[in-house]
């Protein structure tokens, strides 16, 4: 098995910039690209803010600063991915956007590079069958926040090789991981659970049972959880829930996993949680969770 020493990552929001610092802080050279700019500054300067908190907290040598951040770079030309060996895609939960992605890809990268999805609601042998390389394909779905979790759900799709879901497998051990197999199903085990988990909790708040506060107070006293439905949800971002749920209750019919009515008003209302400075709660900076 060739190994894996240059990571692409295809997009730089939450999910994107969460994954860039797992490979970067692993020593694997990161290449994180956007249509945006803006977006890769904002990334770029959110992993160093991070990284100065984990310094400051005594989790990270002082030292390893610079060499993390000289491993990450950012990039709005998918042609900059030409070397990668493994690219993560961490887009929309929009099958044709990501077809239309890979696509480009296939032509770009080499025939050794493994193309994976961080999606955790579409199938992946439903990705993997517009990406020119179905083979070559795994699901790597990173728990968010990503740069603090250690979980990765990996998936083969029905096509994918035995030596792809091994080394996809042993790059995820080498950023420091946990990995596990799950199958190709809606939701993985993770979101499974959590999407219609996080929407009863959307409905709570719907209803006037309790406020979002007391709703988290209450799952992180009464059930141990780090963080409370609500904040995670602000982490998340609404536009990203709301796609969640259409790709999740479009496949099951599950009306736990149909998308609230309150979801909808507070997108319309530009409340879409910590990157908008406002959601089920209100933050005075845009900081990535953890720094």
């Amino acid at each position: 098995m060739s190994e894996i020493k240059t990571i692409g990552i295809a997009g730089a929001g939450t999910m994107g910039a969460g994954i860039a610092i797992v490979c970067a802080r692993a020593g694997f050279r990161t290449r994180v690209f956007d249509l945006k700019q803006d977006a890769l500054d904002r990334a770029r300067g959110q992993t160093e803010s991070f990284l100065r908190k984990s310094v400051e907290r005594g989790k990270l040598a002082a030292e390893r600063l610079p060499e993390i951040m000289g491993q990450w770079s950012g990039t709005t030309k998918l042609e900059d991915f030409a070397d990668c060996d493994l690219v993560i895609e961490a887009v929309f939960e929009s099958l044709p956007v990501k077809h239309d992605l890979f696509g480009k890809l296939d032509k770009i990268c080499g025939p050794q590079a493994i193309f994976a999805s961080n999606t955790s609601t579409i199938s992946i042998t439903e990705i993997a069958g517009g990406s020119g390389r179905p083979d070559r394909f795994v699901g790597m779905h990173f728990c968010l926040p990503a740069q603090l979790m250690k979980l990765v759900e990996m998936s083969p799709g029905l096509t994918t090789s035995e030596e792809t879901f091994a080394r996809a497998w042993a790059a995820s051990e080498a950023m420091g991981q946990k990995p596990v197999k799950t199958q190709d199903t809606p939701g993985f085990v993770l979101n499974y659970f959590l999407i219609p988990f996080n929407n009863d909790a959307i409905r709570l708040v719907e209803q006037g049972v309790a406020e979002a506060a007391d709703i988290d107070l209450a799952i992180k006293t009464g059930m141990g959880y780090a963080m409370g439905p609500m904040e995670l949800l602000d982490l998340i971002g609404m536009d990203t829930q709301k796609l969640l749920c259409e790709a999740m209750h479009g496949i099951t019919n599950e009306p736990r996993a149909a998308c609230p009515p309150l979801v909808k008003r507070m997108i319309a209302a530009g409340w879409l949680g910590r990157k908008s400075g406002r959601g089920f709660h209100q933050y005075a900076d845009s900081k990535m969770y953890g720094a």
